[in-house]
């Protein structure tokens, strides 16, 4: 492990990319956390580099069009060697139970990655990842058109966003599957279970979404928060089974409150945590202006989770248990 900008850095992939252990997740950038502000966005993104940040996550579904694809692109012009890009391509017509893919044939799916450098405006993306959650028959069509992407320069590596490890062994049946992005925060442990150690194992490399569990973790919410139109987490308020898990999480938060009560606060607690597994390569939360991305990057300055914080967290919330916080 190596520091830079005072941000620790851990190994990504096989093939030699490292990045700040904390990153910055661009998903609100495509307003699916309620209005956005393309200003602050990209503040955010400058404080984030400023503060040490060097790996910065996207999607091509983050907003219309891909918009978070392209603030990103606007924010690396002139300084494109100070970022290392991962972003994701494939997620269409996901119901909660299958999804289905326009990229059916490998020409298909290099097209759709030419679409994302263009948003991006770069040349090469350093990390493509295929955006699912179950196993789908297009599968076979990802791996063979990203191994294509990389033969011709185009990206340096790629990966798989799900939760799904048989999904996972498939991506990685002739051992060259660079990434995985997972779902794993202090309420969701379940990829302790075999997701995590199967990574180490094999050498993939873990980039870590949702560590404050859509905002859970910071410590912020109560049983009266309300969530703005367009906030996929309004559900947690106006659906009454969802309402319901949201009071036992927050109880949850509650009780881990103690434990960051050491001169920690909640939200650093949340950050901390899955930095402690050995196997995870950096954390992606999300930033939505300037302030949330010195919040994030000011972690890095803090020590490490101690034994006895570890041991207390597990007694709230088990080794390998917990909730999924999103579907995968």
């Amino acid at each position: 492990m190596t520091t830079t900008h005072d941000i620790p850095t851990r190994r990504l992939t096989r093939d030699g990319i490292d990045v700040s252990e904390i990153g910055c997740g661009l998903w609100a950038q495509g307003g699916h956390w309620g209005p956005i502000d393309d200003t602050a966005s990209l503040s955010a993104i400058d404080a984030a580099l400023d503060g040490g940040v060097t790996f910065f996550d996207t999607s091509d579904v983050y907003g219309e069009d891909g918009h978070s694809e392209k603030l990103l692109g606007k924010a690396m012009r002139g300084r494109r060697d100070r970022f290392v890009v991962g972003t994701k391509i494939g997620w269409r017509g996901y119901d909660g139970d299958t999804v289905s893919s326009q990229y059916t044939t490998v020409d298909k799916l290099i097209a759709g990655v030419e679409s994302n450098l263009e948003r991006l405006q770069t040349d090469h993306i350093d990390v493509i990842q295929c955006h699912i959650f179950y196993e789908d028959p297009t599968t076979p069509v990802f791996i063979e058109g990203f191994r294509r992407l990389k033969e011709q320069g185009k990206v340096r590596s790629w990966g798989v966003s799900t939760g799904d490890l048989s999904l996972i062994k498939t991506f990685n049946a002739h051992g060259d599957l660079g990434t995985l992005q997972i779902d794993y925060s202090i309420l969701n442990r379940d990829p302790e279970n075999e997701v995590l150690p199967y990574c180490r194992e094999h050498g993939i490399g873990v980039i870590v979404r949702g560590p404050l569990a859509m905002g859970l973790l910071a410590g912020k919410f109560d049983a009266s928060a309300t969530f703005p139109e367009g906030d996929f987490r309004k559900a947690w308020t106006d659906d009454a089974e969802q309402n319901a898990q949201f009071k036992k999480d927050l109880a949850t938060v509650e009780q881990l409150r103690a434990v960051a009560g050491g001169g920690r606060s909640m939200f650093e607690l949340a950050l901390k945590f899955p930095l402690a597994h050995d196997a995870v390569s950096t954390i992606i939360p999300g930033a939505r202006n300037e302030r949330q991305a010195r919040s994030n990057v000011a972690i890095k300055s803090t020590p490490a989770l101690s034994s006895a914080e570890l041991s207390a967290v597990d007694a709230i919330v088990a080794p390998g248990g917990g909730r999924k916080i999103w579907p995968a």
